[in-house]
């Protein structure tokens, strides 16, 4: 199994993935490879990538949240954040730091209080704000994430605030978005949720060769047989992970696939 992170992994900066880095995807393939994409992101951003560039499979989203199915679009397993957890961490964080703003990722959409105001472009559309903080909590929509942001504090910064004031409440992490915090429920990692398909598809963690460079993948680059940090890695990611490829911006999944399944290439017109 290759399980491949997204932004900053897999995809080139500018959102894309690299005509040679899905050669290199189909070549392993070919091989008898499964691809995995294991992602911070909602099912709707797969979806997006999918239509792209005609990728299908299993993507963990959510930073193991969710297990969704790209053929299909369907959610094939969830864990979800109970709304009360939700709401006494963003309690505990909002006394700690008065400036943070709250929102809830459902997978499908993006609620969001006044002081959160950070917007994604690629959610034009997904995005719908709330009247107050309080109205966060009045939703009957499952929620994967809460997500903490702060204009003032960088991601690193609020990890170790929320990892002083929220206790083993929840699982905090962060994917290097300028000071987002990922907050999921008690448990749920990339690696946990990887464990499960692989144990499903009796797939060891020795025969899972994984990628990534922020935080929330240090639990799966460390859990797979063998993982690879992106040169342009988080320093803690590159310090915890002693392989390492070029960056994303060179390919760096596709340079060690090539490697790996050297001369099991389709020829270029079938790609």
């Amino acid at each position: 199994m290759i399980a491949s992170d997204l932004d900053g992994t897999l995809l080139r900066n500018d959102g894309t993935l690299s005509p040679r880095t899905l050669r290199a995807l189909r070549t392993a393939e070919d091989a008898g490879a499964e691809i995995v994409i294991v992602t911070a992101r909602p099912p709707r951003f797969v979806d997006r990538l999918a239509e792209a560039t005609g990728l299908a499979g299993t993507a963990v989203c959510s930073n193991g949240a969710l297990v969704y199915d790209i053929a299909s679009r369907t959610v094939v397993s969830s864990r979800v954040l109970p709304l009360t957890t939700a709401q006494r961490v963003a309690t505990a964080l909002a006394a700690a730091l008065p400036e943070i703003g709250f929102a809830l990722e459902t997978g499908n959409q993006v609620l969001y209080e006044p002081a959160y105001r950070l917007r994604m472009s690629e959610d034009v559309g997904a995005e719908l704000p709330v009247p107050s903080l309080a109205d966060l909590w009045l939703t009957e929509a499952p929620v994967t994430k809460l997500l903490a942001w702060s204009d003032r504090l960088d991601a690193d910064t609020l990890l170790a605030a929320a990892r002083q004031g929220a206790g083993n409440e929840v699982q905090l992490t962060h994917s290097g978005g300028r000071g987002l915090l990922e907050i999921s429920a008690p448990g749920v990692t990339k690696a946990g949720t990887l464990e499960v398909l692989c144990t499903a598809r009796g797939i060891d963690a020795t025969e899972v060769i994984a990628f990534g460079d922020m935080p929330n993948d240090l639990t799966v680059l460390a859990w797979a047989g063998t993982g690879y940090a992106m040169a342009n890695a988080h320093p803690a990611v590159l310090a915890a992970v002693p392989t390492h490829t070029v960056t994303n911006e060179e390919d760096g999944v596709a340079d060690v696939l090539e490697r790996l399944f050297a001369g099991q290439a389709r020829p270029a017109a079938a790609i």
